[in-house]
């Protein structure tokens, strides 16, 4: 059945994975509209003609729902009310030719880094001048800023640099222009991103120039607060804690994905750090930032743990009390070197173990909750559910991280900063009342 083309395309981007997709798709966007293309992110109204799928490729479970999207939208093709469907992102790039043959309805296929190709498939000219320009598919107050493309670490596990290829930065200037527009659209807060946080500059500064980046960045009028997220720990550049000391914006949080504490795992994995030197670390970016909410990433089942290997974990979560954790279960990736080891951890044992671990955590996140009640903090407004308000302090980022229920009969502004009284401490949230 043919559809009815309209008049003028309108393009509808679906966005699945990370918040670095989600970058891409808005560079997308802000490209489409520049080229007076009427775009729109994960579309409800169903008033599009053509969808661009932008997919993940990082686990089995985001795979799945990747290609369950693709087939999703092939069907309402064949059903008449779309014109086209094409695919882009991490899954697109690994999987393309695999995919073209399994899923022919699919009008074209595009990798993580061709975007000029993909626009000009949609009548499209790529405008390099557009540095940054984007539409934000987030909340107005917040954006994630992507500071570099690709990674050069060998972690055993996973497949990133297949995807997106080697570490490449952004220019500071380049990335203080982004911030700076980014401030004029009502933006407070970014969250820098990558793939990996600490190895931007080495490229083209040759040399860790993350302390420069966020000096630079702190300086950007309007720009509230600046966060950090996905900071390996080898070699980590410890002058990034002495700028964000010194500098009110950059919030006291960092997110650093330790995956394991136990070095017969640390080993296996590749992560070019042992179990002490990751306490040491831990141990020095407190003493240099006192009150810092650290957040971890971990993976429970990689090829050959063992019930002690969990011990191992359990022990360093309870003796470096970490503020947020997140948990992955091992997903055995083709063409990583751990694909070459045997996954002997059932599947149901990587997620008993998975729980057993947060268990753990979410102890030590209610006790460090807990220590909060009766403190006065600052709080940013996110949105307004179910008749209540709910926000964020610096402590914590959106989505992953802890929310802030404000019990007021105020009328509040969604991205305007309040100041909030603990009154109560939950596993993951907190309550308050708004004080002023």
């Amino acid at each position: 059945m043919k559809a009815k083309t309209l008049t003028q395309n309108k393009v509808n981007i679906i966005t699945l994975g990370c918040s670095k997709n989600l970058v891409d798709s808005e560079m997308l966007s802000g490209q489409l509209l520049a080229n007076q293309i009427d775009v729109v992110h994960e579309n409800k109204k169903l008033d599009h003609n053509i969808v661009v799928v932008n997919t993940c490729g990082f686990i089995d479970k985001a795979k799945e729902e990747s290609v369950n999207t693709i087939l999703e939208q092939v069907a309402l093709k064949k059903k008449g009310k779309l014109d086209k469907v094409y695919v882009t992102g991490c899954l697109s790039e690994r999987y393309r030719g695999d995919l073209a043959l399994e899923i022919p309805e699919v009008d074209a296929w595009f990798g993580t880094l061709e975007l000029p190709l993909m626009l000009h498939q949609l009548n499209a000219d790529y405008k390099a001048e557009l540095l940054g320009e984007r539409l934000l598919s987030t909340p107005s107050h917040y954006a994630y800023l992507k500071i570099s493309e690709g990674c050069n670490r060998t972690c055993s596990f996973c497949a990133i640099p297949l995807m997106r290829g080697q570490h490449v930065s952004k220019t500071i200037e380049q990335l203080v222009s982004e911030a700076e527009g980014l401030v004029k659209k009502g933006v407070k807060e970014v969250m820098l991103i990558a793939q990996e946080l600490t190895y931007y500059g080495l490229d083209i500064y040759k040399e860790r120039a993350l302390p420069k980046l966020l000096n630079a960045l702190a300086d950007v009028k309007g720009l509230e607060w600046i966060r950090l997220h996905y900071a390996y720990p080898s070699k980590f550049p410890l002058e990034v804690l002495d700028v964000m000391r010194e500098r009110d914006n950059i919030c006291k949080y960092i997110d650093i994905p330790l995956q394991h504490a136990s070095n017969n795992m640390l080993h296996a994995m590749r992560r070019n750090i042992t179990r002490e030197e990751m306490g040491e670390l831990i141990t020095e970016i407190r003493k240099r930032v006192p009150g810092i909410a650290i957040r971890t990433t971990l993976i429970a089942g990689f090829p050959g743990e063992t019930l002690n290997d969990i011990e191992e974990l359990k022990e360093f979560l309870q003796e470096h009390q970490f503020d947020r954790v997140g948990i992955f279960t091992y997903s055995h990736e083709e063409n990583t070197s751990a694909h070459d080891l045997v996954d002997d951890v059932p599947a149901a044992e990587k997620q008993r173990r998975a729980e057993e671990i947060m268990e753990v955590q979410q102890e030590i996140s209610l006790a460090k909750n807990q220590q909060k009640e009766g403190l006065v903090l600052k709080v940013l407004v996110d949105k307004k559910e179910a008749g209540r308000y709910l926000g964020r302090t610096e402590f914590d980022s959106v989505e992953v991280d802890n929310e802030v229920v404000i019990n007021t009969k105020k009328k509040l502004n969604i991205g305007e900063f309040v100041m909030v009284k603990i009154t109560k401490a939950y596993d993951y949230d907190l309550e308050g009342e708004l004080v002023g």
